[in-house]
């Protein structure tokens, strides 16, 4: 852990790494979430991989807490997050190649339904099986249009 200097509104920032264990990723982050969510944190954000092309989620502090998180500009949006966006607008058929893990591969004609850029999970429909499926960003190896 390491502490950087003060803010200008008084309080201080630290750097931070917490090792959770749970069934996955998104249920390690959901229960991450609610531990920092009654921790009355002015404010946090949560760096959902620790590799070079990860993204990063700002979180907002729970409405009970009588503290006031400082305004600041809204975050950047993601290229891929605009790439996704795109291909929900468009209505565009694409193909991803997906890595579930323990040697288990898809390949499926789809079209995106859904973003969540806070879970950062994504909901397609499986053109040929006429099926909706949830898969996590981190399980995405490319994106074919």
């Amino acid at each position: 852990m390491t502490r950087s200097n003060q803010t200008s509104d008084g309080s201080y920032r630290f750097h931070v790494e917490i090792n959770v264990s749970a069934s996955s990723k998104g249920a390690a982050l959901v229960q991450l979430r609610q531990v920092l969510n009654h921790a009355d944190f002015a404010d946090y954000r949560i760096v959902a991989d620790m590799q070079p092309t990860s993204t990063v989620e700002k979180a907002n502090p729970p409405a009970s807490s009588s503290k006031k998180a400082a305004v600041k500009a809204p975050p950047q949006p993601n290229p891929l997050e605009i790439k996704i966006r795109q291909f929900i607008e468009n209505n565009k058929l694409i193909r991803l190649n997906i890595n579930k893990g323990l040697g288990v591969k898809m390949s499926i004609p789809c079209r995106v339904i859904n973003f969540d850029a806070g879970t950062q999970l994504l909901t397609v429909y499986h053109v040929d099986e006429k099926q909706v499926y949830t898969v996590g960003l981190n399980e995405i190896d490319d994106f074919v249009d």
